[in-house]
């Protein structure tokens, strides 16, 4: 506990209710969060009042909280610009987003006789570059586009030094390269088709193609037919590449999409970029330890506050808390009209999509996981009202045949995998006629001992992120009650199937919850559902063999369930009985020769 907190609410107690900015600071005086507030003794006191329910995150901070500065603006937008400025300049630990700086890439056009375009890692070498991309794939991609659609030369050759000094490449003759080498394209001309390749980068298709049909048209009129067609065949290459990104760019000219992934403790946000209806650049961040509960506010701030590049639409998933300042601060920093878009289903909504599966795939490389993993937990986390993604789920089915062989099977999900090794079988002792509800009340008061006597090994230990049960609202309800008597916090839902015995929905204790919808998440469900129930089943069957094999080893005399069992638990199976000697059988049990004789011949026979 924070051994500050009175002398911190004392402080509070008397500060203004301005707008501003509060700087939060450790014991050796460094700043580990910066917030803005309309309302200052609001917002600081929310933080240090006597019984908070903090997230962990808002927890760790407030901990390490040794003392606070604060500055008082004339309005809640200016404490936004200043919240923001202050971050970038002392990037606190808890105001993680865009703390650390990637590394950049870059188109150069080299500064040859015969310029060639490629993609780089930095500025070294001579030649102009454009903007700097964050993703060195889209700068690849654009560079293998321009290349391919202006058919400019990719070998090793040098220009004019290597001309006709041997026959032209395959590039050449399958119309992928123009063939500067054969001499035959003066300087002139392919600086100019240079120009328009550098062009084709900065303003995308649809500017390039304007331009260009201007020109082919005037070539015509020109009576330059050769010119005229070059240009006829570039636009058509430029409207065909144009054409593959249609399903993901049409109508989409200029805009951000922005959509984030969480696992667990970190969050990772994907910014989608599209300049001139192209695919433009793309921008993945980590984050960790953010303070703030609306983590695309947040981001948004610190993105672009003093960027030069602000897009005329931004597309999300939601409206940010401070949607209303952010909104005010990018139109005046572009000066022009921005647009926030929450689309529920067309191209914008599979833009969305897209850079959702950009952050749960960037997830799933730094954690070892798929995105399908990612983005199911993150699904099943927020349709569940959960605070975060399920780490560590445990699912329940009862099994049995009439009253004979109840058994229950547990079995264990982590990060989204099975986890075979945690998973546990019971047999139901005290329940002895069919009745779902109380078999599984038996096997989750056994299960939850473990947990509140710290008995079994680690998995049965371990408390459980959420119980999952293969049944519906009435199972809920009875494991629900149990767990609050034991003092718990774990949330029960129950799996419900329809009538081919396939997931249908969600239960909780008062409703079911559709999540059919939720293709990540249902798919994930439903491999629970089929793993806890297979599982249970297998150990039914397994049950019921053995009590059969009881059955038929008591038809001989002297032989009754207690030496039945004892066999049963030394040789375990019955291949492994079938290969005892009556000799062994008489030592194991105890009985005399004759009767040994008269039981082996059983086992021969089962």
């Amino acid at each position: 506990m924070n051994t500050k907190l009175p002398y911190l609410r004392e402080k509070t107690s008397k500060l203004t209710a301005s707008a501003g900015v509060y700087i939060m600071k450790d014991k050796n005086n460094n700043i580990i969060y910066i917030g803005k507030a309309k309302n200052l003794h609001k917002r600081v006191s929310s933080y240090f009042r006597e019984n908070p329910d903090h997230t962990p995150k808002v927890a760790a901070m407030v901990s390490n909280v040794h003392d606070y500065d604060f500055i008082v603006t004339d309005s809640e937008y200016e404490a936004l610009l200043l919240e923001c400025s202050l971050i970038k300049q002392h990037q606190p630990k808890y105001n993680i987003l865009l703390k650390d700086d990637k590394g950049y890439h870059y188109i150069r056009i080299s500064d040859d006789e015969y310029p060639r375009i490629t993609a780089e890692k930095n500025t070294l070498k001579a030649g102009s570059y454009s903007n700097p991309y964050t993703s060195g794939f889209v700068a690849k991609e654009t560079v293998d586009e321009v290349n391919r659609v202006f058919r400019l030369p990719t070998c090793s050759r040098k220009f004019p030094q290597d001309f006709g000094k041997s026959r032209p490449c395959l590039n050449y003759h399958i119309k992928k390269c123009m063939g500067i080498c054969t001499g035959n394209i003066s300087k002139d001309e392919y600086c100019e088709i240079i120009k328009q390749a550098e062009s084709f980068i900065k303003n995308g298709s649809p500017e390039s193609v304007k331009r260009m049909e201007a020109e082919m048209n005037q070539a015509a009129e020109n009576l330059e037919f050769e010119k005229a067609a070059l240009l006829r065949d570039r636009i058509a290459t430029i409207k065909k590449s144009a054409e593959k990104q249609k399903i993901i760019n049409n109508s989409i000219e200029n805009a951000d999409i922005i959509a984030a992934a969480e696992f667990y403790d970190r969050v990772y946000i994907s910014v989608i970029m599209y300049r001139g209806s192209r695919l433009y650049d793309k921008f993945v961040k980590e984050s960790a330890n953010s303070a703030d509960e609306d983590i695309l506010n947040t981001f948004m701030m610190q993105y672009y506050y003093k960027r030069e590049d602000i897009p005329r639409l931004i597309i999300a998933d939601h409206v940010p808390e401070d949607y209303e300042l952010i909104k005010k601060m990018l139109e005046n920093q572009c000066g022009r009209k921005v647009t926030f878009s929450v689309p529920q289903k067309g191209r914008q909504m599979e833009l969305l999509r897209l850079s959702k599966n950009n952050s749960a795939e960037y997830a799933a490389l730094q954690n070892n996981r798929t995105g399908k993993e990612v983005i199911a937990l993150e699904q099943l986390g927020k349709v569940l009202g959960l605070e975060k993604p399920p780490k560590y789920i445990e699912a329940y089915d009862i099994s049995n045949l009439s009253d004979e062989s109840i058994v229950a099977g547990m079995v264990v999900f982590e990060n989204g995998r099975p986890l075979k090794k945690a998973y546990k079988r019971f047999t139901v002792k005290y329940i002895q006629y069919q009745n779902d509800y109380e078999s599984m009340y038996e096997v989750l008061t056994r299960r939850l001992l473990h947990i509140i006597n710290q008995e079994g090994d680690e998995y049965f230990r371990r408390i459980p992120d959420l119980i999952l049960l293969d049944g519906g609202k009435g199972h809920v309800n009875t494991v629900t009650e149990l767990i609050q008597d034991f003092g718990l916090n774990i949330p029960v839902f129950g799996m419900v199937k329809n009538d081919k015995h396939r997931t249908r929905a969600i239960a909780s204790g008062g409703r079911e919850i559709q999540i059919n919808n939720l293709q990540a998440a249902f798919m994930f469900v439903t491999r629970i559902q089929d793993e806890v129930h297979r599982y249970s089943v297998r150990y039914m069957h397994s049950k019921h063999k053995k009590k059969t094999y009881l059955s038929e080893l008591t038809t001989v005399k002297g032989i009754g369930e207690k030496k039945s069992e004892k066999l049963l638990i030394k040789y375990k199976t019955k291949d492994n009985l079938k290969k005892v000697t009556p000799e062994e059988l008489a030592e194991t049990v105890g009985i005399n020769a004759d009767t040994a004789r008269e039981l082996w011949e059983v086992i021969q026979n089962l």
